[in-house]
């Protein structure tokens, strides 16, 4: 946004009117957070079950956490609370991001802005949703790459925070189409380019699911590699359409 960006009435909006809408909005988005932070919070052992859920179907006879201090508990469901506070609170605030560009924004950029915003959160669900669902896997591999003398005993929060990351890497690398369409649309690369260099593409992305799959096990790195080579193409050809 710059200083002299149109409001929705077609005027100018002053600085300082800049910087109390983005007030406005950012403590809108806070304030949900914080009721988001109590719901989450007496909801506590209702999404604790769902997140351990992947590790009961990897190992049904050993699926309880075990704590090492009296605090660990409080600080669990407080981390949790937070946590599935920020989850919540993201749509929001994507759209209220959105409502604060828009005015700034050409008639052509207004027209793709909210799409955007939509795709982006749908996208980032979709693939925490598959990152959940493939975690049991990811368990069972760590187990087995042991050995079989190991047994595992899990403090919770090193489950949640892998379970955590996993979802929150699959979510953003599930951002890749979009990206890729922006940068289509802004001319820095054309879907001719992009298509010239698939296989280079291919292998980069299968390089980039290894390393950055936080878990490390061949299935999770194929179940994320092989939907952002769909994706790579999907962005191509969403890319000619829209320079149509």
């Amino acid at each position: 946004m710059t200083t002299n960006a149109s409001t929705e009435t077609g005027g100018v909006m002053p600085w300082m009117e800049h910087l109390r809408e983005l007030r406005k909005r950012l403590m809108i988005v806070a304030a949900c957070f914080v009721i988001f932070t109590i719901v989450c919070f007496v909801l506590y052992p209702e999404i604790l079950s769902f997140l351990r859920q992947p590790l009961c179907n990897a190992d049904p006879k050993n699926c309880n956490f075990y704590v090492t201090s009296p605090l660990d508990g409080l600080s669990l469901r407080i981390r949790v609370a937070g946590y599935g506070s920020l989850f919540c609170t993201l749509p929001l605030f994507l759209f209220e991001m959105w409502r604060f560009i828009t005015p700034g924004l050409k008639a052509r950029e207004r027209r793709y802005a909210l799409p955007f915003v939509l795709a982006s959160t749908a996208l980032f669900v979709v693939g925490m949703v598959l990152a959940y669902f493939t975690f049991s896997h990811a368990l069972k591999f760590l187990d087995t790459i042991g050995g079989s003398n190991l047994t595992a005993i899990y403090h919770p929060s090193d489950y949640l925070k892998l379970i955590l990351t996993m979802m929150f890497a699959f979510g953003m690398a599930f951002e890749f189409p979009v990206i890729l369409v922006a940068l289509e649309l802004a001319g820095l690369v054309t879907p001719k380019r992009l298509l010239s260099y698939w296989r280079i593409a291919v292998i980069g992305i299968f390089v980039i699911a290894a390393v950055f799959t936080p878990s490390g096990d061949p299935f999770s790195m194929l179940v994320l590699a092989i939907p952002l080579v769909a994706f790579y193409f999907l962005a191509i050809g969403i890319g000619k359409l829209l320079k149509k």
